[in-house]
């Protein structure tokens, strides 16, 4: 039931973004993207966002990536517990863990602003970093060392993503819907950052 069109009434830079109405209910899907050809063994991705309703309970996703070294299943960037998480959809592991301690070295996305998300995928290491608003997220960090309630359940397999593609939007593992607003969308083989 969601929708992707552009809109012309919000924006964080110049006239336009891209409007997302997620709809809820399980799997409920609308994803917008790009192939991610020619990036080389380091990609960076910046992007604004803007959420209409808080980070639910329940798994959400806002960011997919077709992984061609897993079978062409998603990286995911969403929620769940209320804040931001990484999820692998091959084997559900997610990053940070989702034990008190591990949610609370993640944070929640602010509702009704405008916020800068980053985020560098190494994949001939498997190591992950991700900046909101600029700052480094320990909870959302892959260094290739386990650290408990943070990526040792990450780092249970060896990883090392291919993404072919790079798709924002919305999915619902649960009843929870959202709008959302994407704009300053931009990859690179370095960092691009706010």
């Amino acid at each position: 039931t969601g929708t992707a069109t552009i809109d012309t009434s919000v924006a964080h830079s110049g006239t336009r973004s891209v409007r997302i109405n997620g709809g809820g209910n399980y799997c409920n899907h609308v994803f917008v993207g790009t192939p991610t050809t020619g990036l080389g063994a380091q990609i960076f991705a910046r992007f604004w966002v803007r959420h209409s309703t808080a980070q639910p309970q329940n798994h959400t996703t806002f960011v997919a990536m077709h992984d061609a070294a897993d079978n062409n299943r998603n990286i995911r960037i969403g929620g769940q517990n209320g804040a931001l998480q990484w999820n692998r959809e091959s084997d559900d592991a997610t990053l940070p863990a989702q034990s008190p301690v591990g949610v609370s070295l993640s944070t929640p996305l602010p509702v009704n602003q405008w916020t800068c998300l980053e985020f560098r995928l190494d994949t001939s290491a498997g190591h992950i970093d991700t900046w909101v608003n600029g700052a480094a997220i320990e909870g959302l960090t892959v260094d290739g060392v386990p650290t408990q309630d943070v990526d040792s359940q990450w780092l249970n397999r060896t990883w090392r993503p291919q993404p072919t593609d790079f798709r924002f939007g919305w999915e619902s593992y649960g009843n929870d819907s959202d709008t959302l607003w994407f704009d300053d969308v931009a990859l690179g083989g370095s960092r691009i950052g706010c």
